[in-house]
């Protein structure tokens, strides 16, 4: 359909440069430059190395997905960009660029929510997302349960992690068992020759008096630690694969367990999981056989757009357009704890500010 809105997104929250091309719920091009092997020797992220990746990559990865899509920058509708949560000086890159090309092209620009974004992308592989829906969130940097009774301006947050998220915990349980970083990827793959049921590691929050949709990774993280340490000390071998397949049931387990719960609890039949831990095997094993037997339809769409990506922002503008929502103005920031509540930042209602960056004063 032509008059499906065509949206480019901008996403830079952490280490990769994503710019995604949607019309309506139809992908057209995802292009990605990730700085993650400039922090593969850090062990970690570091923001100042990302913000130079992004600035670096920005121009080169916008052109390749109006190339890849097949669009001209004029074509436009609309121009979305993560606004937040996420690295201050990386989402700055990103709405800077957003506002560059959005006014260099005379096209609204829409600052969104990260979070948001990672759950609204299933419409790109699922079509037209049900209402309410469910979304069990999983990254290096969140681990949330969200009730969105309208992706664009209503999300809910049933659940949190209090403290290290599951992405997180999988970096530093693959660092005690000397595996590559990312850590996800490393452990599934170990995972994989191991036994699940080697050894019994604690599932926080699950007693009669916790939190039922927060989540809790630091005691296990902990406890493995702790068991890979003792070995250690014993002389003894580590079972890398048992530990990490243990390890790795430990977090599906709970993850899989509160996400059907809170869906019950809510009368919801539909669960969404996002974000680069959803790329797990085991979750989405074990995801797919507990929504299964609770007669829930389960929507995990393919591993690179579970991870950060421009698409997942493409696709939450794309709707943002498609239901009137306003623009975000010209003085839109980049906001590191974005609260999840906030789908996107709106423009305001004087227009004051538009007159700010009139041609005439704009070199002055």
């Amino acid at each position: 359909m032509a008059d499906e809105p065509l949206v480019l997104g901008i996403e830079t929250s952490c280490d990769e440069t994503g710019v995604g091309i949607v019309r309506g719920h139809t992908l057209l091009a995802d292009a990605v430059a990730s700085s993650v092997d400039e922090h593969a020797r850090f062990g970690g992220v570091v923001p100042e190395v990302a913000s130079r990746a992004h600035l670096e990559a920005m121009v080169p990865t916008i052109d390749r997905a109006l190339k890849d899509a097949g669009v001209a920058a004029s074509d436009l509708d609309g121009i979305a960009v993560t606004a937040g949560p996420g690295l201050a000086g990386a989402l700055l890159v990103g709405v800077s660029a957003a506002k560059a090309y959005a006014y260099a092209l005379g096209k609204p620009m829409y600052g969104v929510n990260h979070l948001a974004s990672h759950i609204c992308v299933s419409q790109l592989e699922f079509g037209a997302m049900p209402e309410p829906t469910m979304a069990l969130l999983v990254s290096g940097g969140h681990s949330s349960l969200l009730l969105s009774p309208d992706i664009t301006s209503d999300v809910r947050p049933l659940g949190a992690t209090i403290d290290d998220a599951a992405g997180e915990a999988f970096d530093k349980i693959a660092r005690v068992l000397g595996l590559g970083f990312p850590g996800g990827p490393f452990i599934d793959k170990a995972a994989r020759e191991g036994d699940p049921s080697a050894i019994r590691f604690p599932r926080g929050l699950t007693g009669p008096r916790d939190a039922p949709f927060d989540f809790s990774f630091s005691g296990l993280k902990t406890s493995v630690a702790r068991w890979v340490e003792a070995k250690r000390a014993a002389g003894e071998n580590v079972p890398v694969a048992d530990v990490a397949a243990s390890f790795q049931e430990a977090v599906a387990d709970v993850l899989t367990m509160k996400a059907v719960k809170a869906c019950k609890a809510e009368g919801v039949d539909h669960l969404m999981i996002g974000g680069g831990v959803a790329a797990n095997s085991r979750l989405r094993a074990m995801a797919e056989r507990r929504c299964e037997d609770a007669g829930i339809e389960l929507r995990v769409p393919r591993p690179k757009l579970c991870t950060d990506n421009g698409a997942m922002v493409a696709a939450l503008g794309a709707e943002m357009v498609a239901r009137g929502r306003g623009p975000s103005s010209w003085d839109l920031s980049a906001d590191s704890s974005l609260p999840v509540t906030e789908t996107h930042v709106p423009g305001h209602h004087h227009h004051d500010h538009v007159h700010e960056l009139s041609q005439d004063n704009l070199y002055s």
